[in-house]
């Protein structure tokens, strides 16, 4: 083996060790404060539940708002009032990084999006058989996808239909949600006859009955998920001891549940 593949077992070893350290010491800090989380809809269902955990565990109360991460990107400029940002891009908390608006060394990309074509129980075409040709049929008249300006599943939807060939037959079919939730739910209540939208949506209780073709990740830019904390936050060892949680294997177990990867697939894959 070589040696660089035995220091990485090694640190992959030690590396629940370390971070139960780290949570340990934030918890002892966090006990019975508030954070309030500004989060990317994609992460509406798994997000409760990890808060769920964490409330339970910590004491702390964790108070989540969803939307779009660019549309939350651009309040944290202007200073909203939020201690953690997780955005479906992890180019905007990079950003914030870069102009001093978080704080210094708890940018971490905590998972790997992916997305699907989901149609309603009901409806006439078999997405799981068609794949693609599904948005094609004339039963198909609406598509609802995230606004792509500022929703990062939404520019994965439109990457996706690009590389598939089909993007200008179905454009003027296209609704577009604020956030890839309302895009959802555009599909989901019928006003939109499919959607492109995130796995971990799709997955989710009030979804999972409705039909679904998870679109190959080669065909779009990876969906790169980043969390940081911010630099005016008011409760910042509270939100360090939230991110802990996060990377913590139990963290990540909630994510994998609802459809995440993480980041070291995506190297294994290369």
């Amino acid at each position: 083996m070589a040696r660089g593949k035995i220091n990485l077992c090694m640190w992959l070893g030690v590396l629940p060790l370390v971070l139960s350290v780290f949570l340990v010491a934030h918890a002892a800090r966090a006990q019975g404060k508030e954070i309030r989380i500004a989060a990317a809809a994609d992460l509406k269902f798994a997000m409760e539940k990890l808060s769920e955990q964490f409330e339970k565990q910590m004491g702390t109360k964790v108070n989540v708002v969803y939307g779009s991460s660019g549309n939350f990107f651009s309040q944290m400029q202007n200073g909203a009032p939020f201690d953690l940002f997780f955005s479906a891009d992890i180019a905007y908390p990079r950003k914030l990084e870069a102009t001093g608006l978080a704080e210094p060394g708890t940018l971490y990309e905590y998972a790997i999006g992916r997305i699907v074509i989901w149609t309603p129980t009901g409806t006439k075409v078999d997405v799981a058989r068609q794949g693609w040709k599904a948005l094609l049929d004339a039963s198909v008249e609406k598509i609802a996808i995230a606004n792509p300006k500022h929703a990062p599943y939404g520019r994965a939807a439109v990457a996706a239909l690009q590389k598939a060939g089909i993007y200008e037959q179905v454009k003027p079919k296209l609704v577009y949600g604020e956030n890839i939730s309302q895009a959802a739910q555009f599909a989901q209540s019928g006003n939109a006859q499919a959607g492109i939208v995130a796995l971990s949506l799709a997955i989710s209780p009030s979804m999972r009955d409705g039909r679904r073709w998870e679109i190959p990740a080669e065909m779009h830019p990876a969906l790169e998920q980043g969390a940081i904390v911010l630099k005016d936050a008011k409760n910042k060892d509270a939100g360090r001891a939230f991110l802990d949680f996060v990377k913590s294997a139990t963290g990540r177990a909630v994510l994998a549940k609802f459809g995440f990867e993480f980041p070291e697939k995506k190297e294994e894959e290369k």
